[in-house]
């Protein structure tokens, strides 16, 4: 998924991001910014995912909100 896919969605992922990642506190929802490569890294990072699972967690939000 591009970056320009995801800063399109921006406004209604970042309603849904704290919604399917309680962790993510409104900090990290800033620092993620629109940026698909921050919130994979954010994902891994809290969750513990692989790449491609932070990817594939990423693309089901994504197309939840299309």
């Amino acid at each position: 998924m591009s970056n320009d896919v995801m800063e399109g969605k921006w406004k209604q992922v970042k309603g849904k991001l704290r919604e399917n990642w309680g962790k993510l506190t409104d900090d990290d929802v800033e620092q993620v910014d629109g940026s698909n490569d921050r919130l994979v890294g954010m994902l891994q990072e809290k969750y513990g995912y692989a790449k491609e699972e932070a990817e594939k967690q990423v693309r089901k939000l994504l197309d939840s909100v299309s």
